[in-house]
């Protein structure tokens, strides 16, 4: 499995993890009530849906986790 960012145009819009780019965006929609029938492939890691494009790209974890601690010197 693989965490992917998902955005419409420009803008960040969440993290899924999921096994291919499409079924990350295609899982994101599909919580938002989309229907697969309304989902138009654009490409293997893109869709339209109502007129905006979702494209998904694989991050690396520790990106999506944020940034760790500071060692703690005691």
């Amino acid at each position: 499995m693989q965490t992917y960012e998902i955005r419409c145009g420009d803008r960040l819009v969440t993290h899924v993890v999921s096994h291919t780019p499409r079924y990350a965006i295609t899982d994101y929609l599909r919580s938002l009530g989309c229907t697969d029938d309304e989902i138009e492939p654009v490409g293997s890691d893109a869709v339209a849906w109502r007129g905006a494009v979702y494209t998904a790209k694989a991050v690396d974890e520790t990106a999506v986790a944020g940034p760790s601690p500071p060692d703690d010197p005691a």
